[in-house]
């Protein structure tokens, strides 16, 4: 009798013990958890707007639904937070990165304070993955065609600072096309450089092209300045207000000056970009890219998206921005190019 019972308890103790273990394995991950999204900014400004958009319908589409708060880690233009998630965050899936695509034209140029490999990353992705720039020329010049513009000297191009695209664009502009004795004029906020156009006091500037509709919806018409050359990424994307203009890539004339083009658009297409730290698992992985890959997808969004921030979707899934990542040309040449470029150096001669 005593046996019989024994072997009874020990029946209903292995049962509990396999209940319980079948259980386990049926909860999500996720589930009763939180993810901190480590943004590389203060908050309040368009990349902390986004940020907050996608972290509902993340939580939506992850099994366990998790809570998402924002921790806010500026500095160095998102390297600080970078740094953090390459080498302190712990990689299990509940640390999220959200920071500028200037962390990854850093970690290509070699600039100072970036100890993280862009390479070794894991990346879930971007709302924003189409930036198409124009150049922009004085209407009162009667510059009206690339034709006349090159035949002009002393253009006065507008730019907030070195490195920002206000600049970045501007120079590739003005160095593919040829243009001679061209003089930028830094120190100005974006809306600030259409002001001074207006005055006389620029002639010319670069601007992205839904800015461009956003501040003049007829632009071709009654914007103050004419619209000439567009720079778009990515190259095959459609713009239909714009397709009809000479595309940049139309004036480099060599394999080294396409290799430039190749490096800026996709150091600009990786967007705003969301990141978890090297080594995460394989299974977490899957899960966030497959939630990141869904809220880009989500209708709601995409109209809540449009309503706040007031432009269109562009998303780049987890795949693509990984490979495009990949693919920026890492050669010393092109590099070296870039700086020129992007530098206060007068432009490098053809």
């Amino acid at each position: 009798m005593r046996i019989t019972v024994l072997a009874a308890i020990c029946f209903l103790s292995c049962a509990a013990q396999v209940i319980n273990s079948t259980a386990d394995a049926q909860t999500p991950y996720y589930q009763g958890k939180t993810i901190r999204l480590i943004q590389g900014r203060n908050p309040g400004g368009s990349g902390d707007v986004r940020a907050k958009l996608v972290a509902p319908y993340l939580k939506k589409y992850i099994p366990g639904h998790p809570t998402v708060i924002s921790e806010y880690m500026d500095g160095g233009g998102g390297r600080k937070a970078a740094n953090y998630l390459y080498s302190s965050a712990r990689p299990d899936g509940l640390t999220i990165g959200h920071v500028s695509s200037g962390i990854v034209t850093s970690a290509v140029l070699g600039e100072s304070g970036v100890q993280y490999d862009i390479d070794k990353f894991i990346w879930l992705g971007a709302t924003d993955s189409a930036f198409h720039y124009a150049l922009l020329v004085r209407k009162e010049l009667g510059l009206t065609s690339l034709e006349k513009l090159q035949g002009h000297s002393g253009l006065r191009v507008g730019a907030t600072s070195i490195g920002h695209t206000t600049y970045t664009f501007g120079r590739t502009f003005a160095w593919l096309l040829g243009l001679k004795d061209v003089k930028f004029v830094l120190g100005y906020a974006s809306v600030e450089i259409d002001a001074a156009i207006e005055r006389g006091e620029l002639d010319a500037r670069s601007n992205n092209t839904a800015e461009v509709l956003r501040r003049y919806p007829d632009a071709f018409n009654t914007a103050p300045f004419n619209i000439l050359a567009i720079f778009k990424i990515p190259r095959e994307d459609k713009d239909p207000a714009f397709d009809h203009l000479p595309q940049i890539d139309n004036f480099a004339k060599s394999e080294r000056e396409r290799r430039l083009l190749t490096l800026i658009r996709s150091t600009r297409q990786a967007g705003t970009p969301f990141l978890i730290p090297p080594g995460t698992p394989k299974e977490q992985v899957q899960i966030l890219r497959e939630g990141m890959t869904k809220t880009f997808q989500d209708a709601e969004f995409q109209k809540k998206y449009r309503k706040i921030t007031r432009d269109d979707l562009s998303p780049m899934t987890p795949e693509a921005q990984q490979e495009t990542i990949r693919s920026i040309p890492r050669d010393p040449e092109t590099i070296g190019l870039f700086k020129l470029i992007n530098g206060e150096k007068p432009l490098p001669s053809r």
